[in-house]
């Protein structure tokens, strides 16, 4: 990134003007300007060569023509794509150095997705509280949080309301909403009670419930009718059984009439039996796209088939969706998941200036699904700078 100075001394050094009419550094109109890059904004539809500038932490322009001489500092994006910053709404940041990392990779907000429970609550918060990024939490309906090898849900005891009610009215400022494993391995037939509990923990605070499905005791249809508006199904092309497609291939009418009613469908890609070729293709070849993409990042998953949420976003390109719209998944569609990322996932003027700048690379890349199938594509997103609040992130 250079700087007014910089540019000023290169100019003297060169012996012509570079720009002409530059003014002091006090004298600058914006503190940032993002310069020359294709802007994608899917909030006000806006796809083509644009300068964006910022004043303090607030997007000032979105136009053509911006004159770096208004600017303090410039960031050259000529090749790059510039879009709001990615919201990763299915994560399992455990440490405090991993928001970081996920800022790196361009994710300016996160939600944590149900790592604890009222237990160890404490320290997932901690973790929010001293990211850099935004960081919003999913309470694990079960007071141990997440346990291995056998599920938190084979002892149902573990899911109790009151604790976890009291521990959304410790944190309601971070917590966002709670998170219930529904797989046999986790719950077993005790998957529909969870959903219920979960369903009583949240009533008092409007606060949404995020369902982790697939290889389900009981069938999707069981689970879709105790959800409400708002509510998130993750792991959506998970394959069967119990996926959102019955035994002859058709998708489930009662998959088509919880989207029409409110609930949202998320990837949640991660590593075990959430996502496949097969079942992603088979979902879009039939007109069931995600609302949002996100990664189930993890430690296991930041060197093994997920890596970073670029990567998860690219994918959706080998699979032929459009740019425009795999960057709303992960901006824009999933700000409006939850109220607080509401102001994001747009370059809007006025809005937060959270902007990732992503480098569209062609060429052969391998990419993986959970069974460790390749697939080659041809462009892979790589973030290229990520600017979180009007100031560049040092990555």
């Amino acid at each position: 990134m250079l700087t007014r100075r910089s540019l000023l001394r290169g100019t003297v050094a060169a012996g012509a003007a570079a720009f002409s009419g530059v003014a002091s550094v006090l004298g600058a109109r914006y503190d940032l300007v993002i310069t020359g890059g294709r802007v994608i904004d899917p909030v006000d539809r806006l796809d083509g060569s644009m300068d964006v500038a910022i004043r303090g932490d607030r997007i000032a322009a979105v136009q053509s023509g911006i004159a770096v001489s208004d600017a303090d500092r410039v960031i050259d994006a000529h090749g790059k794509l510039v879009v709001p910053g990615l919201i990763d709404i299915h994560t399992h940041t455990r440490l405090k150095q991993m928001p970081s990392t996920c800022l790196s990779d361009g994710v300016t907000s996160l939600v944590d997705g149900g790592s604890q429970g009222a237990d160890r609550i404490e320290e997932i918060i901690d973790v929010a509280r001293s990211a850099p990024n935004r960081v919003r939490v999913l309470l694990n309906v079960a007071r141990t949080g997440i346990t291995r090898p056998e599920g938190e849900f084979m002892d149902i005891s573990h899911a109790n309301v009151p604790l976890a009610q009291e521990a959304i009215e410790r944190h309601l400022d971070l917590i966002v909403g709670v998170k219930a494993r529904l797989s046999a391995a986790v719950a077993g037939a005790n998957d529909l009670e969870v959903v219920r509990r979960a369903q009583a923990i949240v009533e008092p605070f409007n606060l949404p419930v995020m369902v982790h499905i697939g290889d389900t005791v009981s069938p999707l249809q069981d689970i879709l009718q105790l959800l409400k508006p708002g509510d998130i199904v993750t792991h959506v092309y998970a394959p069967t059984p119990h996926g959102i497609f019955d035994d002859d291939g058709q998708l489930l009418p009662e998959v088509i009439a919880a989207r029409r009613r409110g609930i949202w469908f998320d990837i949640g890609h991660g590593r075990i039996a959430h996502i496949t070729w097969k079942m992603a293709e088979y979902a879009l070849e039939r007109g069931f796209p995600p609302d949002t993409i996100s990664s189930d990042w993890s430690v296991a998953g930041s060197t093994d088939q997920v890596f970073d949420f670029p990567n998860v976003l690219s994918k959706f390109l080998l699979l032929g969706m459009p740019l425009e719209q795999v960057i709303a998944c992960g901006s824009a569609n999933a700000a409006r998941v939850f109220p607080a990322f509401a102001d994001r996932g747009t370059l809007r003027v006025g809005s937060p200036a959270d902007v990732t700048v992503l480098d569209l690379q062609d060429g052969a890349f391998e990419f993986v699904d959970n069974e460790n199938t390749v697939r080659i594509g041809q462009q892979k997103l790589v973030a290229h700078e990520v600017v979180l609040g009007g100031k560049r992130v040092d990555r």
